[in-house]
């Protein structure tokens, strides 16, 4: 199951992709800019579907399989459309997908700037050497 919520966060327009399978949650958020219309947003869903980059899998609990009465559908359908929101179960994923990212960054620049002082203390006793073989 998938879901697409497009809502206005001042200055941007987004667009929050949730997949519902097998008890797993993904979310991906793309920012549209201006207020998409709808076939630009279908458009958008046929070009682009396939390379989103959709946060880890988060397990939530499925809603059970049973049939549905038609006219509780629609009041479901109906509400859905009012509430206009996105899902909180989709903020906590984007929420995790960044701190994980955050995380990933600064082990990242840590090990780079580790690497850096390294190599300038090699290149500090490198010119050591050379002026001690000088005299």
């Amino acid at each position: 199951m998938s879901q697409l919520t497009v809502y206005f966060d001042d200055p941007f327009w987004i667009g929050v992709f949730e997949r519902i399978e097998s008890g797993h949650l993904e979310t991906c958020r793309v920012i549209f800019g201006t207020e998409p219309k709808d076939y630009e947003v279908y458009d958008f869903i046929l070009k682009h579907y396939s390379q989103l980059k959709f946060s880890r899998p988060l397990a939530v609990k499925e809603d059970s399989s049973k049939r549905i009465n038609p006219k509780r559908l629609q009041r479901k359908i109906k509400k859905a459309l009012q509430n206009q929101g996105i899902s909180t179960k989709a903020q906590e994923a984007i929420r995790l997908e960044r701190e994980t990212n955050k995380l990933e960054r600064k082990i990242e620049l840590k090990e780079k700037k580790d690497f850096e002082k390294e190599k300038r203390f090699a290149i500090r006793q490198e010119k050591k050497k050379q002026k001690k073989k000088g005299h």
